[in-house]
C-alpha cells in the first residue's frame, strides 16, 4: 500500500463472488477512512476493478458496478499495474498489443532520422528506445503461449 497506489485482491469461486465483493468493500472503506484520517484524500475516480478469471468463467462473474466512496466502479477488462497490463483472463494480450505498438511508434520516429545519425549511433538509440521497451515486464510472460 502506498499513498497514492492501493491495492485489495481476494479470491473466491464465481459462486461467492457476492460476499468478496462485500469483502473488497468493507476493505476498501477501511483503507478510505484510514487516508481521510491520515490526511490523505482518496480519488475514486481512478478507483479500477477486474475480475480475474478463465474464458470459461468471465460470463459467471457479476458484470454489476461496485459503489466505492459513493462512486460507482465499474469491473474493467484490464487494467496497468506498474506499467504491466493485466487482463482480466490473465492472457496478458493487452500488455503484448500495446508493448508492440509503442515499439513501433519509437522505430517510427527513428525512421525520420536514421539518414542523419551514423549507424552506430542508430543502433544505440534502438537498444536504448526499443529494446527497453520490449524488456520491461517479460517476467510477466514467462509460460504464456507463443499465440493467443
Amino acid at each position: 500500500m502506498y499513498a497514492d497506489d492501493t491495492q485489495v485482491y481476494g479470491f473466491c469461486r464465481p459462486t461467492a463472488a457476492t460476499t468478496l465483493t462485500a469483502n473488497i468493500i468493507d476493505c476498501v472503506e477501511a483503507a478510505t477512512s484510514w487516508m481521510r484520517s491520515n490526511r490523505l484524500q482518496p480519488n475514486p475516480d481512478k478507483t479500477e476493478f477486474l475480475w480475474c478469471a478463465s474464458v470459461e468463467r468471465q460470463h459467471r462473474l457479476p458484470t454489476s458496478p461496485l459503489l466505492i466512496d459513493g462512486c460507482s466502479i465499474t469491473p474493467v477488462q484490464s487494467t496497468r499495474d506498474l506499467g504491466i497490463y493485466v487482463d482480466c483472463d490473465l492472457s496478458m494480450r493487452t500488455h503484448v498489443q500495446r508493448t508492440v505498438s509503442r515499439c513501433f511508434a519509437a522505430l517510427r520516429q527513428l525512421r525520420q532520422i536514421r539518414r542523419s545519425v551514423p549507424s552506430a549511433t542508430l543502433q544505440m538509440l534502438v537498444v536504448a528506445l526499443v529494446h527497453s521497451r520490449l524488456d520491461y515486464g517479460n517476467g510477466v510472460l514467462i509460460g504464456l503461449p507463443d499465440t493467443v
